[in-house]
């Protein structure tokens, strides 16, 4: 018999079995998952990066390869 994986809600810290069972996984509910989808839409999240590109600076075709 396997062991069930559990991992922790990204939102709220509750713990999540990780099956077909849990439709939302890694979260614990689709408020949590739209929750955490607001966050990256409006910016409050982002993934780390070297350089810090503004909006303002010039992009060459060069830069897009």
């Amino acid at each position: 018999m396997s062991e069930l994986t559990k991992v922790n809600c990204p939102g709220c810290g509750k713990v999540v079995v990780w099956n077909e069972a849990s439709p939302y996984r890694p979260f614990c509910s689709k408020r949590c998952q739209l929750i955490d989808l607001g966050e990256w839409a409006a910016e409050e999240k982002r993934i780390p990066s070297s350089g810090d590109l503004s909006e303002s600076d010039d992009w060459s075709e060069e830069d897009l390869r």
